[in-house]
């Protein structure tokens, strides 16, 4: 929602201050130069992208239009999730967990958890990692490098599309010095004509470096910076697991394991201790 409001305040901003200096709109509807600098950007992007990641760019420009789905009710939902598992395992053992890791998306616990259960690389880190733990063969440190490789890998896969999309925008500017330097040299086979006609040339020549210093700071790298904040927060959800686990893993009981996953949240999305010990109790007397 905030992209797009964000995007009506760009366009609404230059186009009711570029009227108001009487200008013409009509004049910056120039084909030609959105097929040259977009024709060239979106070449320059097959060029240094996989095409898997061109496809997740477009995915994932289309999914700002949607809520970021992490916030608070999706962080309070995991906490009850992870109370959940630990407290099952905790009462009937680890073998008591092992159909649910196992077959996670038939999980009768998990499918309790929709916003959880979506998230495949959650679900599979949660389920995996307890898999392990149901083996008994790996030290708590062994465990945390695990988790921290896990991770970090992850990071990276994530970052590819914000930063093939940064690579993008910087380049926009360039490219709209080249619509304007072809614009100049069409100019240039005009000379001699009707001055109202150079102008006209020489100004639609100058709406290629205008497009492509407002793709670029306008749209493009906002888009890359607003999907890099997203990632942040897909960082932090599994962070919070993993706090979790290795906290589980050490022996602490299901309640204080939470507690430290609660603490691992952003404040903003953080739910306080007094909610946390409610959906908690409700778990616990349901059992």
């Amino acid at each position: 929602m905030f992209v797009v409001i964000g995007l009506v305040v760009v366009f609404g901003s230059i186009i009711v201050g570029y009227t108001m200096h009487h200008g013409e709109l009509a004049v910056l509807i120039q084909v030609n130069e959105f097929v040259i600098i977009g024709g060239a950007a979106f070449g320059a992007m097959l060029m240094a992208n996989k095409p898997s990641t061109v496809k997740r760019i477009f995915i994932e420009v289309i999914g700002l239009l949607k809520p970021n789905p992490y916030n608070k009710k999706a962080f309070s939902e995991l906490l009850q999730v992870l109370y959940e598992i630990f407290y099952v395992a905790r009462k009937d053992g680890l073998v008591g967990i092992e159909s649910h890791v196992e077959n996670p998306h038939e999980s009768e616990i998990f499918k309790k958890y929709p916003s959880f259960l979506k998230n495949h690389h959650a679900v599979h880190f949660l389920s995996d990692t307890l898999k392990v733990l149901l083996t008994g063969a790996v030290d708590d440190h062994h465990l945390a490098e695990i988790l921290e490789l896990d991770m970090e890998r992850h990071h990276e896969e994530a970052m590819v599309v914000p930063e093939a999309l940064t690579t993008v925008g910087d380049a926009m500017p360039g490219f709209g010095i080249v619509a304007a330097v072809l614009g100049v040299i069409i100019t240039m086979g005009k000379i001699g004509g009707a001055a109202a006609e150079v102008g006209e040339s020489v100004a639609a020549a100058l709406v290629g470096t205008f497009l492509g210093i407002l793709l670029a700071y306008g749209v493009i790298g906002p888009m890359a910076h607003a999907i890099a904040t997203r990632t942040k927060g897909e960082e932090a959800y599994m962070a919070c697991i993993r706090t979790a686990l290795l906290s589980f893993a050490r022996g602490d009981p299901p309640i204080t394991s939470v507690e430290f996953a609660r603490r691992a949240i952003e404040p903003e999305d953080r739910p306080s201790f007094t909610e946390l010990e409610e959906s908690t109790r409700k778990k616990a007397s349901a059992a």
